[in-house]
């Protein structure tokens, strides 16, 4: 790829990332990075490139401090979900799952574990090295930071079981992770509510993250997010302090009617810890719904010993009656709250679980069952199940980066609407409509907060010297396209989108050439 030629951006207002007031200004970009920043009128065209900016907004590239497009690079078309929203930089490996290491022996295992969330992928490699280099060739979109997640090293060391790591298992885990962050992982990341992550203790995960160079972050999809949402933060807490690294709580929020209002504690307990010197940050998604696997609603006891015993136990009579007992003890399930967004055969996308049962002849349960076994697992849901009120709480704190949490590209059916309107929601919804933040807050939100928290050197400001990632928005009319109902639209607003100086959006469409590449930590 040729050089980009020097660009003259004029007439905008710059938030600058810093969350400070936005002023009118020029910024010059020459060889991919920011060369000057002046007042209106100061740089010289010199026969330079000149974009006019006049209405618009000019921000450093959004950084979506959660993603889960671990695929994109390796999909023959371009996902175009983040970067027609202004994100220039992804954080990937999220949740626990990321797509190596792959042990020869539980590649099938890993595979069928990641199809419930991502669509089907050629495990073609063995070491997370072996990954980075191959999706180094095939291009991204976006930039991304890759995590190494939990879920994917414990298959890879001892397969999906409930039980501790025996002492050859613990070794394997280890050289493992440290591979990866050899390799360049910016991270561990951890999913509790999946398998296997589920299983380990939590000395388990301090013994993993402590293994972490100084500035490496453990990123947490904690092991409850409702009634007991405040004993997880602690546990987090307790993981970041002992294994003295970063912490990242993952899309924080209460789920469940009776949970709702606790996130209040959720933040302060955090507070109380980056006080006494926990290095702490945490990313929400401006919606009230969460989306995931259908097989979270089960409880993590059905979940032993991977999809076969999971397929395995949906056929059994005994075990189907225990798990709908249990599922009936948690007050966290709603089934009026939960809708099918995708499957394998694409059947059933669009359903509420009520309104599958009533086609079978069954209740919500049933219905969960049924397309569990006929989609051999592979079904993600959108849920309804957190208040507006928590939502803007948690957007409000000063910590909070801004990530979508939606799912992979190329899965296809109903996907929650964040996967392609997270990030123009916030500035149209909560800046713009509601005022729950300023515009120069938001920005900040999500550019130097997450770009200082994940240590993503030379991104999430405007300032000469940095990296030319940027963004050009309409205040007035930035906004999401799409809802649950009808979710893939692009957004409304983003203009044009900037990466190492070339331009890859003008006029709100993707110009086709992948500019995005792998980042290493700081």
């Amino acid at each position: 790829m040729t050089g980009p030629e020097p660009l003259l951006i004029r007439g905008g207002r710059i938030a600058d990332g810093t969350g400070t007031s936005l002023w009118k200004g020029d910024v010059l970009l020459e060889r991919g990075v920011i060369a000057a920043v002046a007042p209106p009128g100061e740089l010289a065209t010199d026969g330079r490139r000149v974009l006019d900016a006049s209405g618009e907004v000019l921000a450093p590239g959004f950084i979506d401090a959660h993603s889960h497009a671990d695929n994109a690079p390796l999909l023959s078309e371009d996902d175009t979900t983040k970067v027609l929203q202004g994100v220039t930089t992804e954080v990937v490996g999220n949740c626990g799952f990321s797509l190596a290491p792959v042990a020869a022996a539980r590649r099938d295992e890993l595979g069928e574990l990641l199809e419930r969330l991502f669509p089907p992928v050629a495990l073609g490699w063995a070491t997370v090295a072996e990954l980075f280099e191959h999706l180094d060739r095939c291009g991204a979109v976006t930039n991304w930071a890759p995590l190494i997640g939990h879920n994917t090293l414990r298959l890879a060391a001892a397969g999906t079981h409930d039980r501790p790591l025996s002492a050859e298992e613990w070794t394997l885990a280890e050289r493992l992770l440290d591979e990866a962050l050899d390799a360049g992982a910016f991270g561990l990341s951890s999913g509790l509510i999946y398998p296997p992550g589920v299983f380990a203790a939590t000395e388990e995960l301090i013994a993993l993250a402590r293994r972490m160079p100084a500035g490496r972050v453990y990123a947490t999809h904690m092991r409850n997010e409702g009634p007991q949402l405040l004993e997880s933060i602690e546990e987090a807490i307790e993981i970041g302090r002992r294994a003295r690294c970063r912490i990242q709580i993952s899309h924080l929020k209460a789920v469940g009617r009776a949970s709702w209002g606790s996130v209040d504690a959720a933040l302060q307990r955090l507070d109380v810890a980056r006080a006494r010197g926990l290095s702490a940050g945490q990313d929400a998604y401006p919606y009230e719904a969460t989306s995931t696997m259908l097989t979270t609603v089960l409880p993590a006891w059905f979940q032993d010993g991977g999809p076969e015993a999971m397929l395995a136990r949906l056929a059994d009579r005994d075990a189907l009656a225990r798990a709908r007992a249990d599922v009936a003890a948690d007050e966290g399930v709603v089934w009026d709250a939960i809708m099918v967004a995708s499957t394998a055969s694409h059947a059933y996308e669009g359903t509420s679980l009520p309104q599958l049962g009533e086609q079978i002849g069954g209740d919500p349960f049933d219905a969960m069952v049924h397309v569990l076994r006929e989609e051999r697992l592979r079904v993600s849901m959108v849920r309804f199940a957190m208040s507006e009120a928590d939502v803007e709480t948690v957007l409000a704190h000063p910590q909070t980066m801004i990530g979508s949490d939606g799912l992979p590209p190329g899965v296809g059916g109903r996907p929650h609407p964040r996967l392609f309107g997270t990030f123009p929601r916030v500035l149209g919804r909560y800046v713009r409509e509601r005022g729950l933040l300023s515009l120069p807050t938001a920005i900040a939100r999500m550019t130097s907060l997450p770009a200082d928290g994940f240590g993503l050197a030379g991104r999430g400001r405007i300032a000469p010297g940095l990296v030319a990632d940027l963004v050009l928005f309409d205040p007035a009319t930035v906004a999401e396209g799409g809802d649950y109902n009808d979710p893939i639209h692009p957004p409304a607003g983003v203009g044009t989108v900037i990466q190492g100086g070339h331009v890859v959006v003008r006029g709100g469409r993707w110009l086709g050439v992948r500019r995005g590449r792998r980042l290493s930590p700081a």
